[in-house]
């Protein structure tokens, strides 16, 4: 009869606080154990984690699976394969992007359900807060949204309508009241509807005037203004997929004025250009959009400064039909959610001297800190839920087509080099990926 479900023996424990050499033992999904001595005990599944390193899941905050009435795009089954082969054991999915999106509690009940047949990995879901949806918000609370999302420019979907500023200050003094939480994408609608408008007025089609048609300037304008709604309404924020050091410069100093906000941005944004955009092409297209080289590195000044708390991928796939011809009509979103780790460790660990226990902090304990997830999740502890990830540091890969469990096997990162890769991936002790 075995003692224990899952132990690990021989591993480097990797925390926010640091790393230890030592073994694991898993009984009824938590973590049951963790020493230095050899456990001498039967376990189901018994891995000798010699030279490898043990971390927490990853938390995504950040995916839009599409699912329902956009599976054809992405959907619960494939876009959790896709993150348990990147070490995430845990996503938080977008409202905009299922149809119809998660505006009230019936919305919620279709997406939940199938998220419970589907998805392979933990999940949460985030609701919608859209200008027809005020009344709706706490119902969307009750039945267990992990928070709410609003956009300030256009979403690209028709039913997800942008909020205005009523709207959002309305919005936001309810999600107080509530004691929940904001996710904002920030950019400035009037900049960006001007800047593109001239854009294909001119005929300037390029991905460069793509670029140029979101500038920076638009992410800080409407930073500044919901940091300034959040002052007023007191509402915790967290400014989703930032691209620059300049906006999170804003951010913190708002921070230190004592608005409770949070900076997320995502593994593009650190490792892709606009030199890169131009060379891929569409597949590379986000919005925000990719920045300067001098940016990205300004960007992972910031993050060893702990001026950023969350990376999350921003999974945004579409069908490849979507990413086609003009660039300013061809669907804006990046597929990452299987690359997040991989993107870390080679332009961070290896290439930028950023340690593993940064890389938990952001990925795991953070935002399980951030949306009150923790200690079950985010963490290594004896009680903690034993979503562990298992990663092979040495181990060099070249990403092919062919290894992504996306529905649509599209990515920048497709042929670049990484150096670290997962080996084992468990959610509650069960083994979920094995590379």
């Amino acid at each position: 009869m075995y003692v224990y479900d899952v132990i690990l023996q021989n591993g480097f424990i990797v925390t926010e606080k640091g790393i230890s050499k030592g073994n694991i033992a898993v009984k009824n999904g938590k973590i049951s154990k963790i020493t230095t001595s050899e456990i001498n005990k039967l376990a189901e599944i018994h891995i000798d984690a010699s030279n490898l390193y043990i971390i927490p899941g990853l938390i995504d905050s950040h995916v839009h699976f599409n699912e329902p009435g956009r599976t054809d795009w992405e959907g619960f089954k494939s876009g959790s394969k896709s993150l348990a082969a990147g070490g995430v054991t845990t996503f938080f999915d977008m409202p905009l992007n299922s149809s119809p999106p998660t505006i009230n509690k019936e919305a919620f009940y279709e997406k939940n359900d199938a998220g419970k047949r589907k998805s392979i990995t933990n999940f949460h879901l985030w609701g919608g807060l859209v200008p027809e949806n005020l009344e709706n918000l706490e119902e969307l609370l009750n039945c267990g949204v992990i928070g709410f999302k609003a956009f300030m420019s256009s979403s690209g979907i028709k039913d997800f309508q942008a909020c205005n500023d009523v709207a959002l200050l309305k919005g936001m003094e309810k999600i107080a009241q509530l004691k929940s939480i904001l996710a904002v994408h920030a950019e400035s609608q009037s900049i960006t509807a001007y800047l593109t408008e001239k854009m294909k007025t001119d005929n300037k089609l390029s991905i460069a005037a793509y670029c140029h048609s979101r500038p920076i300037e638009s992410e800080i304008e409407a930073v500044e203004r919901i940091l300034s709604y959040a002052l007023l309404t007191k509402c915790k924020t967290h400014i989703v997929h930032v691209t620059s050091s300049k906006v999170v410069s804003k951010i913190n100093k708002a921070k230190q004025n004592g608005v409770d906000v949070s900076v997320e941005t995502c593994p593009h944004y650190l490792s892709l250009s606009i030199k890169d955009f131009e060379e891929k092409g569409a597949i590379a297209k986000c919005a925000p959009p990719l920045r300067s080289e001098a940016e990205i590195e300004l960007l992972w000044d910031c993050l060893k400064r702990g001026e950023i708390d969350v990376i999350g991928s921003d999974h945004s796939p579409s069908p490849q039909s979507m990413k086609v011809g003009n660039i300013f009509e061809s669907w804006g979103g990046i597929s990452g959610a299987q690359t997040t780790l991989n993107v870390l460790l080679e332009e961070g660990y290896w290439k930028r001297n950023v340690s593993l226990e940064t890389i938990v902090k952001l990925t795991a304990t953070n935002p399980a800190k951030r949306f009150q997830l923790y200690p079950e999740k985010g963490t290594i502890k004896v009680g903690s839920d034993a979503d562990l990830t298992i990663i092979d540091l040495d181990k060099t890969f070249v990403l092919k087509k062919e290894n992504l469990f996306y529905k649509h096997q599209q990515s920048p990162f497709i042929n670049k080099e990484f150096r670290g890769q997962v080996m084992y991936t468990f959610i509650s002790g069960n083994l979920i990926y094995q590379a």
